[in-house]
């Protein structure tokens, strides 16, 4: 008679009730919803704390000359209004010549440079901006103006107009047409 207890007993397990399987369900759910609230935190601090490290003062490791986000400056072309700057480049007999329209932009709050009522350069800001352009521009090696090095050239020229008139007085260096002959 053991043995047929023993049948009965394995026998007579009943199913779980509804109410238990409906409760592991409720819990896998709040359990999938909290590891994704989760996973979605993670996520947005690491999108948050790389965006926060490519503007200034939020943490990034490289020193930035000059402001990244600004007011809008005031868009000067250098030289002559139609034709730009000609110049000859690589040395007196290098036989060279380049022909740029070359338009800088300038930081409206400096009061040294630009007049606020016309939105035009100073007198004498200009003469140092042209005079420094265009030393800047003849002193260049004719290597240096190959197009690979066009970002490195606007750098320098930017570096050189702003240590002529001070520092963040110069937004930005655009070249709208380039010809060397």
């Amino acid at each position: 008679m053991p043995d047929e207890e023993k049948e009965v007993d394995t026998a007579a397990v009943p199913p779980p009730p509804a109410s238990q399987s409906k409760k592991k369900t409720i819990i896998l759910i709040v359990v999938l919803v909290i590891v994704g609230l989760a996973l979605a935190a993670g996520i947005s601090l690491f999108v948050v704390t790389k965006v926060m490290g490519d503007i200034p003062g939020g943490g990034s490791e490289e020193e930035d000359v000059g402001p990244r986000y600004h007011d809008a400056g005031v868009f000067v072309k250098l030289g002559d209004p139609k034709e730009g700057i000609l110049v000859n480049v690589g040395g007196p007999r290098s036989g060279k010549y380049l022909k740029a329209s070359i338009i800088v932009e300038f930081n409206p709050g400096k009061k040294s440079v630009i007049n606020e009522d016309t939105h035009s350069l100073q007198p004498d800001a200009e003469v140092k901006v042209n005079d420094v352009a265009t030393q800047f521009l003849r002193a260049t090696s004719l290597e240096d103006f190959d197009a690979d090095k066009q970002d490195e050239f606007k750098k320098q020229l930017k570096d050189a107009l702003n240590t002529a008139l001070g520092g963040g007085s110069v937004y930005d260096v655009y070249i709208t047409s380039f010809l060397l002959q």
